[in-house]
């Protein structure tokens, strides 16, 4: 559709989106973000309908629209733009569009009700992701445009999308058209942790109309004998502001001003009325009913229904009629059901005109229409989050049930700010505590220290039944894990089970209570509570969950102190059902948590059970994503993936993995568990494929290094740091890490040296300097191997040993380690002991293997050393 009116000066503003739009339709279909912004009244909107009616032919055009009442409305511009478009389609190709994403994105759009566990919001945005794009490819084989306007105005959830979807716009054929005012869209970005730029944006700031172009504007609409001085006055009270001019010589035609000096002097009061207490005075001429039922449309905001107005209005529909066209004759209203205001800057004059008791009043009568029509407590909140507090039971209960369908969507900050109202009503003394629970597991993925805060205060009030108090105990824990604070889970988890009789609530306390106290990476007596969680635990069958979870931290616990690894693989297979997690402890169950199956297939890694590791990460993914919780969880269950195949020695594999986990955990936030892990695994895997300088990268981006978080690192972190820093050949510095890591593990009895490879390490490190404690070291680790019993574990331990042996000794040992991990299925760490083994007998075949395996592995570095030893051998024959 074609604007009303003219566009004047916007040539540089057309011709970008000529060029986007060209671009986007031609042979390529190259999408990308085009950015128009600039003060109310500039032009946005003009411009962008402009850009629709230029596109029209050749897009399909999708448009949506923010509104300054109705921000907290979760997905409200997203809605907007999707909607129109799925409606065209019959049920069951919705269906298909969708693909394996509908239960997770389509409530997020009112298309299903919710199902299955509560959405990741991550996972929402990957679904609209994936629907637009299969809309991009569907909608009659045209490139799709979507168009927003005032985008400052839009809900945090659609702006969260709209920043995730816009930075992978060049592999799409999309085009999205975005207009904003700056100030404001950066404050609201700033609030919802959304934005950012992309490598495929165009912005373009709008500029006031110079002089010359408001002069052809005003004569365009009174007749070319509008004089200069007329003209330049009209720029002057505008400031060049193209709606303002517009407005103004509107009414200059209604006064039928002469446009010629001598009426000059009348523009400045004439232009007052188009805006703020000028505006709200010329809407109260036009009488209390027209004024009353503008009010109700404010009050409304988009898609204003004219039966609903006149509702809220208290008036006939045939009141609401007139006043709907005096309104429009007024031009401050357009459109007839839906209404809509003619302009933004309207809408706002008109809502902050609204008596403060009276607009509140509107709200509450909104909210109740809302709710007595069917629509539901979600529809009704934004309305009701409006209301005055007055102890209102029953709007605590809407709010409460509002935050329910907004989780259920995959909008929890939208379920925050109704529990926070209800907060405020306030709710009965009964109901508080429970309110509290409510909100702190409404928080837990967004806000781990808000969480903290409300799950304190609800357990130190009356109000939690038994079953509460222990579940909002085991996510107090979990927060404060997420929040780098384990002593505190710690404490939280003894205190309440001091107070908790015995039963299934008292078990799952206990294992939460030893599962974040061995997860420090600190603590103060660990062989202690390694002895209370064997006693505990070693005994059980897995008859039940809880039964089930304590054998799987004492599996773990074990494997980390390198206890007999037979034994651990027992615990493991208790802990599980045929060979998988229980019902309960799946990996998207939310009462025990996704830690305990990533513990069992951890300790599988960890003691050559790869097979057993990699089925159950490959459950993990798929369980995510079926649920849609794409965001920290599916970031982890790729960083586990990436730990199988580094310990199946195949790097590159391994590679590939880790970086899409930290490229996943990357947009979600910053400092997250999941960053540790999987930099920390990449680095091992960059060195171990000689790429020392990619390593360090990573390092560096990542502050991988003191200080480390409270929780253990995957594996362990100094270990790690350590062995970098001797691939950069910072021996010194290397040999302080390593030190330290022994000293920290060493009291705690954790002697798993695949897991902490530190005494190995350091006595690499002290060869040539103290070659009497590197010995004793080397020897220390091969006891521990030995105990442990897994091949990986004493064929690394030899290798490690055969550096302090006589030739003909370090030879038989080399064969050893050879021996075992040929048996194991650690490939890279095989290829190091070929290549050892085949120096040491100068084997130009066996370096030959070696070569082979270390390429097949990826290890760039050790492939080079074992051709140029084969050569060096060959050469001397």
């Amino acid at each position: 559709m074609k604007p009303s009116r003219p566009l004047y000066e916007r040539e540089p503003e057309l011709a970008a989106a000529a060029h986007a739009v060209a671009a986007l339709c031609g042979t390529q279909a190259v999408g990308g973000l085009l950015v128009f912004s600039g003060e109310a009244g500039i032009g946005k909107t003009a411009l962008l309908a402009e850009i629709r009616a230029m596109a029209a032919d050749r897009c399909s055009v999708c448009s949506a629209r923010g509104g300054e009442t109705v921000t907290s409305v979760p997905f409200h511009v997203v809605r907007q733009l999707l909607q129109p478009a799925l409606d065209q389609f019959p049920p069951d190709e919705v269906r298909t569009l969708f693909g394996p994403w509908y239960e997770i994105a389509a409530p997020a759009l009112g298309l299903a009700e919710p199902s299955g566990p509560q959405p990741d919001p991550q996972g929402v945005r990957d679904g609209l992701d994936f629907v637009v794009s299969r809309l991009a490819s569907r909608l009659s084989h045209r490139p799709l445009l979507l168009v927003i306007d005032d985008a400052h105005w839009a809900d945090g959830e659609s702006l969260a999308w709209l920043a995730s979807f816009t930075a992978r716009l060049a592999e799409l054929p999309v085009l999205v058209v975005q207009a904003h005012r700056p100030e404001e869209l950066a404050a609201r970005q700033e609030e919802s942790g959304s934005g950012g730029a992309n490598a495929s944006q165009v912005r373009v700031a709008l500029r006031a109309l110079t002089p010359d172009a408001t002069a052809e504007l005003v004569r365009a609409a009174v007749g070319e004998h509008a004089d200069d001085p007329f003209c330049r006055e009209v720029w002057a009270v505008t400031g060049g502001n193209p709606y303002e001019a517009v407005e103004l010589v509107a009414k200059v035609q209604d006064r039928e001003l002469v446009p010629l000096e001598e009426s000059a002097g009348l523009l400045r009061e004439l232009g007052a009325s188009a805006r703020g207490s000028g505006l709200v005075a010329r809407l109260e001429r036009l009488g209390t009913n027209a004024t009353r039922f503008a009010w109700a449309a404010a009050v409304l905001g988009t898609d204003i229904s004219q039966d609903l107005a006149a509702t809220l209005a208290g008036m006939s529909p045939a009141e609401a009629a007139d006043c709907t066209a005096r309104l429009r004759e007024a031009r401050i209203v357009t459109g007839f059901d839906p209404l809509e205001f003619v302009h933004p800057l309207i809408a706002t004059a008109v809502y902050r005109s609204i008596p403060s008791a009276t607009r509140t009043a509107f709200h509450g009568r909104a909210a109740w229409a809302i709710t007595r029509a069917g629509l539901g407590p979600a529809a009704a909140s934004r309305h009701l989050l409006e209301v005055h507090p007055d102890n209102d039971q029953e709007l605590v209960g809407q709010l409460r049930e509002a935050a329910r369908q907004h989780l259920a969507v995959g909008a929890p900050e939208a379920a925050r700010r109704c529990l926070e109202r209800a907060l405020e009503e306030p709710p009965s003394q009964r109901v508080t505590a429970t309110l509290l629970y409510e909100l702190g597991c409404a928080t837990l993925l967004s806000s781990p220290a808000t969480t903290v805060q409300h799950l304190r205060a609800a357990l130190d009030m009356p109000g939690l039944s038994d079953d509460q108090r222990v579940d909002a105990t085991y996510r107090l824990a979990a927060a404060h894990s997420h929040n780098n604070q384990l002593k505190e889970a710690v404490r939280a988890l003894a205190a309440e089970a001091a107070r908790t009789a015995p039963g299934p609530g008292l078990m799952r306390l206990q294992a939460a209570h030893f599962l974040w106290e061995g997860m420090q990476a600190f603590e103060d007596d660990g062989p202690a509570r390694s002895d209370r969680l064997a006693r505990n635990a070693d005994h059980l069958s897995g008859r039940d969950n809880a039964e089930r979870a304590l054998l799987t931290i004492r599996a773990f616990d074990a494997m980390m102190r390198g206890e007999n690894s037979q034994l651990v693989v027992d615990l493991c297979e208790r802990a599980l059902v045929d060979g998988h997690p229980a019902r309960g402890l799946g990996w998207t169950d939310t009462e025990w948590g996704f830690e305990l199956p990533t513990l069992v297939g951890i300790t599988y890694a960890f003691t050559d059970q790869l097979d057993r590791a990699e089925e159950l990460f490959g459950e993990a993914v798929r369980a995510f994503e079926i649920s849609g919780w794409s965001g920290a969880h599916l970031a982890f269950a790729h960083t586990l993936l990436g730990l199988v195949h580094r310990r199946r020695g195949r790097l590159a594999e391994a590679e590939g993995f880790l970086r899409e986990g930290l490229r996943l955990a990357d947009r979600v936030g910053s400092g997250l568990p999941v960053h540790w892990d999987a930099a920390c695994l990449l680095i091992d895997t960059l060195v171990a494929r000689g790429r020392v300088t990619e390593a360090r990268h990573i390092a560096d981006r990542y502050d991988f290094g003191s200080p480390y978080p409270s929780a253990m690192v995957l594996p362990d972190a100094p270990c790690v740091r350590g062995r970098l820093l001797l691939a950069e050949g910072r021996t010194k510095e290397a040999v302080t890490e390593l030190e330290a890591a022994g000293r920290a593990l060493e009291p705690r009895g954790r002697f798993n040296g695949v897991w902490a490879p530190w005494a190995g390490d350091l006595a690499r490190a002290l060869a040539e300097e103290d070659p009497d404690r590197a010995a004793q070291l080397a020897a220390s680790a091969r006891a521990h191997a030995e105990r442990f019993g897994t091949d990986t574990a004493i064929g690394e331990a030899l290798r490690c040993v055969s550096l302090f042996a006589r030739s003909e000794e370090a030879t038989h040992l080399l064969a050893e380690s050879v021996r075992h991990l040929e048996a194991s299925p650690s490939a890279y760490e095989h290829a190091l002991a070929l290549v050892d083994y085949g120096i040491a007998v100068r084997s130009p075949r066996e370096l030959a293997r070696a070569h082979k395996l270390a390429t097949a592995c990826g290890a760039e570095s050790l492939a080079n050393r074992a051709h140029q030893a084969r050569a060096s051998i060959r050469a001397a024959e």
